[in-house]
């Protein structure tokens, strides 16, 4: 049983007021829903890049990926370095055409580049991916804790306890997602992001010297165990092509374009540019140093079992009496990142560094249920509530109704927890999970904004047809699961559908491979049913599309400025100080100014506090109106100062947008 002592209980209850202090106190700028669901789109690149990160990063992050990197070493990289391939899609085409079109939701997208019927089918399956994330989120950390608090030694019965847990978290970010929503968010991402970060490479660095260096580590980690990589298709549950076709595309392509709560973080983002930045961020640095954090439990574990720092069965017997896990089960990695945590941290013995370290473990939880549920937030305001429940009602109506959705969408993910408690891995049903909701959706999405010839049939029929086949195959492949594993009880062969033990003898059978290979499936079957149908039927015109596909990007500039845009280079920042002036629609600089910033009138320019490590929070956007004779100054009127938090007393960094 995992010990922890007083210590390390209040530095998870000051993580816990700190974030609720940090969240709430952010609500103070936000004043819309535009603040809630987008944060006035005022963040600076490196901002987001981080809070991003922490959003990656969820609690299930920790568990999973210690468990993999337990049984299969430092290949359980693999599932965080494989994002690159997606870089130009997302770049070139998605983040310009979302950003310059101001669409609200990934449904909206669907209404304006299909139909009404397409953007609700959409909602559906948004809505049931997010949710179901933020139900893993909630059952991973409730896992985690489990051991820590022994509820049932204090009279809690077992199996409540998990219940117990988790919903008192949801209770804490519930109530500052209520309070300031995306710009809480970002803020508070921003501190996690830091938080677990940090405490992953504490646990690292604590159980290296504990093992006695980095060349002991690699001395008793299997051969196997210290390759970057897996085999094409072995071992069957964790090859190099399942991983490819399950995280790479189904997954990685899921986070970036269909999941509501990344594109409203990249929405977030001052301009296309910062967002550009932002994502390179994030794959070439920040996505290296999280697998390092997340992972690393697991190498420790597999080392310190090697040199007899870990008793393998004796941990076993402890789970057991704990009632964490069943009696026929053999398998502790999935409990194999708090196990070593505990095991490091008694082993030096400094009070309070457990406490840390299941704080991080708690802000990788907040960083993406935060996020998850301000955008299942941002789908049902946008996209069911405003336009067919309640239309035509004032802003700030919207914006109490968003509040209360919040603290509603966090109660169905821990409904949703009895079903994931169900599976033994949490690798597995996260796998399966992502594998079965996302490929449609995501293959629809980069057919419809690469090409004209996608039909509104096509991408109807598409999704439905293509989430059907892909449900049927999954639901085969874990009945298969099933009767693999009764069968292996009862020690007779089994009666599988599709192809049986000659397929699992070849590593692709329904054991492992299916789980892997349906998000292929999936993908496959949508392209094709896209392809066929929209042969037979009639695409959109030109005009109707326009700006909605990467041919016709100017368009949605054109939109998004109100004007030509201007596509000049972009030229250097200007240091200026601010004077007020009344009636003023827009703002006013000098000539030299705008030559400066290669800018000219009618251009969208973007001012913020000369603070730079407040990343855009106080700032804001505003359309260069006049010109004046004043080098160094900005003419702006005071309710457009106040829209953007600055101060008169305080000098401000202007920058040409568009």
């Amino acid at each position: 049983m995992i010990t922890a002592s007083w210590l390390d209980y209040i530095v998870i209850v000051l993580y816990f007021v700190g974030i609720l202090y940090i969240g709430t106190l952010f609500s103070r700028f936000t004043k819309s829903t535009s603040d809630f669901f987008f944060g006035g789109q005022r963040f600076a690149w490196w901002l987001v890049a981080i809070s991003c990160i922490a959003t990656v990063v969820g609690s299930y992050s920790f568990i999973k990926y210690a468990a993999i990197g337990y049984q299969n070493g430092l290949s359980s990289t693999m599932t965080y370095l494989n994002d690159w391939f997606i870089v130009p899609f997302f770049l070139l085409g998605w983040l310009p055409i979302i950003y310059f079109n101001r669409i609200k939701s990934i449904p909206e997208y669907f209404e304006r580049r299909f139909d009404t019927k397409t953007r609700l089918l959409t909602v559906f399956f948004i809505l049931l991916f997010m949710t179901g994330y933020v139900g893993i989120n909630f059952y991973t950390l409730g896992t985690a804790l489990q051991p820590m608090l022994n509820l049932p030694a204090m009279g809690v019965p077992a199996g409540w306890d998990l219940y117990i847990i988790v919903v008192l978290v949801a209770i804490v970010g519930a109530i500052y997602m209520h309070a300031g929503g995306q710009t809480s968010v970002i803020m508070t991402d921003l501190l996690q992001g830091f938080v677990l970060l940090g405490a992953g490479f504490l646990v690292f660095i604590l159980g290296l010297s504990m093992l006695g260096g980095i060349d002991v580590f690699f001395a008793n980690l299997p051969v196997e165990h210290r390759l970057p990589f897996t085999k094409v298709n072995l071992p069957t549950e964790f090859s190099h092509a399942g991983i490819f076709w399950q995280d790479a595309a189904a997954s990685s392509i899921a986070f970036y374009f269909m999941n509501q709560g990344t594109i409203m973080r990249f929405l977030s983002t001052k301009s296309p540019r910062d967002g550009r930045k932002a994502m390179f961020a994030i794959i070439l640095i920040f996505m290296p140093l999280a697998v390092l954090a997340i992972a690393n439990t697991g190498w420790l574990g597999t080392a310190m079992v090697n040199t007899g720092l870990l008793d393998n069965e004796g941990i076993r017997e402890q789970l057991l009496q704990a009632g964490m896990i069943k009696p026929d089960e053999t398998d502790i990695s999935k409990h194999i990142f708090m196990v070593v945590t505990d095991r490091v941290t008694q082993w030096f013995g400094i009070p309070g560094v457990f406490g840390f370290i299941v704080a991080a473990l708690t802000a990788a939880l907040m960083s993406t249920i935060d996020t998850l549920v301000n955008a299942i937030t941002a789908i049902f305001i946008n996209d069911v509530y405003q336009p067919y429940i309640k239309p035509d009602q004032e802003d700030h109506h919207y914006l109490n109704v968003a509040r209360i959705v919040a603290i509603a969408a966090a109660v169905v993910g821990i409904l949703l927890v009895p079903f994931f408690a169900s599976y033994r891995s949490i690798y597995v049903v996260h796998g399966m999970f992502t594998a079965t909701i996302t490929p449609p959706l995501v293959t629809i999405i980069l057919l419809s904004i690469f090409s004209r010839r996608i039909t509104t049939p096509a991408a109807f029929w598409s999704l439905i047809l293509g989430f059907a086949f892909t449900l049927i195959v999954s639901l085969i492949s874990e009945h298969n699961v099933h009767l693999i594993e009764t069968a292996a009880k009862e020690g007779v062969q089994p009666q599988l559908w599709f192809n049986p033990m000659e397929f699992i003898a070849h590593g692709i059978g329904p054991e492992n491979g299916y789980r892997f290979i349906r998000a292929l499936f999936g993908i496959g079957v949508t392209v094709l049913l896209a392809l066929l149908i929209s042969m037979f039927t009639k695409p959109k015109s030109h005009d109707e599309m326009s700006g909605l596909v990467i041919a016709s990007i100017k368009d949605a500039k054109l939109r998004f400025k109100g004007a030509e845009p201007n596509e000049e280079e972009i030229g250097e920042k200007v240091h200026c100080h601010l004077k007020l002036s009344e009636n003023l629609d827009g703002v006013g600089l000098s000539q030299a100014d705008l030559d400066r910033m290669a800018a000219r009138v009618g251009d969208l320019i973007y001012l913020a506090d000369e603070r730079w490590w407040l990343g855009g929070l106080k700032s804001l956007h505003a359309r260069v109106t006049h010109i004046h004779d004043q080098p160094g100054e900005v003419r702006i009127a005071p309710e457009t100062l106040e829209d953007g938090h600055l101060s008169a007393e305080r000098g401000v960094v202007a920058e040409k947008i568009i």
